[in-house]
C-alpha cells in the first residue's frame, strides 16, 4: 500500500469549501447537529485524509494504515463528509445524517459504520483509545500513528490528563494529539467557564512536544503533525468555531443547533 497523497494547496481548499457546504446541508436536513464545531475542524480533518495520513479506501483495514480517532463525536458531520470524499462512503448517503437506520450516527458509531476506528463522543476517552492503538502498533512493530482530534472543551475531563500522563511517561511518539482550540463549549466561552491556560504549558508538563498553530492553515497543519522521536505530540490548533458561516463563528448559540431553512441559504450561500 502507498501513503495518501498530498493535494496542493488551491485543491485543498476547495475541499474544505465542499466540506462546509456538505455539514451545513447535513445538519440543515437532519434538523440536529452541531453545526460549530463542525465547521471548525473542517481544515484539520481534511489535511489528515488527503495527505497527513497513510491511509487506502480501497482497504480499509490495512494493517499499517495510520489511525484517526474523533475524540469530539459531535463533529462527525465533517468527519463523514470527508469521508466520503475520500471513497469510503458515499456522499448520497450524507443526506441520511441521524435519521433512524443511517450509518451515519449523531456521533460516530462502529456498530452502523465499521470503517471508523472507535465509537466515540463519550467525551474524554478518545485520547485513551488511542493509546491503546499506539502501543498495540508500537508491539506489533507496526509503522502506524495515531492521530486523536480532541475538543478543548472535552480536555476538562480528567480521563485526558490521565491519558496525557500515561503517553508522556511511556514516550509514545507515534502519538499524535490534535486540539480543536475554537476557546466556545456547549454553554459559552472557555474563558468563563473553566479556563484551561497556559494550554501548551500543560501538555509540556506531561512529557508531550508541542506546537501551537492556525488551525485553518493547511501548510501550519502539515508541518505540525510530524511527529517526533521519544515523545507524543500535541498539536494546539486555534480555530474559529462555525468558521465559514459569518453569523456562526465564534457564537456560541451555533454549538448543537441547527440553522433554520432561511439560515441554511444564508450560509450557503456564503460558502458558494
Amino acid at each position: 500500500m502507498i501513503a495518501a497523497q498530498k493535494a496542493q494547496p488551491e485543491k485543498l481548499a476547495e475541499v474544505a469549501r465542499e466540506i462546509r457546504r456538505c455539514v451545513v446541508r447535513m445538519i440543515g436536513e437532519a434538523g440536529s447537529g452541531h453545526p460549530g464545531g463542525s465547521l471548525s475542524i473542517v481544515e484539520l480533518v481534511t489535511a489528515m485524509f488527503f495527505g497527513g495520513m497513510r491511509h487506502d479506501p480501497t482497504n480499509p483495514q490495512w494493517m499499517d494504515r495510520d489511525r484517526f480517532i474523533l475524540s469530539k463525536g459531535h463533529g462527525c458531520p465533517t468527519l463523514y463528509a470527508v469521508l466520503a470524499e475520500a471513497g469510503y462512503i458515499s456522499k448520497e448517503s450524507l443526506m441520511t445524517l441521524r435519521k433512524l437506520g443511517s450509518p451515519l450516527q449523531g456521533h460516530p458509531d462502529k456498530r452502523f459504520l465499521p470503517i471508523l476506528e472507535a465509537s466515540t463522543g463519550s467525551l474524554g476517552q478518545g485520547l485513551s483509545i488511542g493509546i491503546g492503538m499506539a502501543l498495540a502498533a508500537r508491539l506489533d512493530g507496526r509503522p502506524s500513528l495515531t492521530y486523536v482530534l480532541l475538543g478543548d472543551g472535552e480536555i476538562q475531563e480528567g480521563q485526558i490528563w490521565e491519558a496525557a500522563a500515561f503517553a508522556g511517561h511511556h514516550k509514545l511518539d507515534t502519538l499524535i494529539a490534535i486540539v480543536d482550540y475554537n476557546k466556545i463549549q456547549l454553554d459559552g466561552f472557555l474563558k468563563d467557564i473553566l479556563n484551561m491556560e497556559p494550554m501548551a504549558a500543560k501538555w509540556k508538563a506531561f512529557g508531550w512536544e508541542t506546537r501551537e498553530i492556525d488551525g485553518h492553515d493547511f501548510d501550519q497543519i502539515f508541518q505540525a503533525i510530524k511527529p517526533v522521536s521519544g515523545r507524543p505530540l500535541a498539536v494546539i490548533a486555534h480555530t474559529i468555531k462555525g468558521k465559514g458561516v459569518s453569523f456562526m463563528e465564534n457564537n456560541p448559540e451555533f454549538h448543537g443547533v441547527a440553522p433554520t431553512r432561511d439560515e441554511l441559504e444564508k450560509a450557503l450561500a456564503e460558502l458558494a
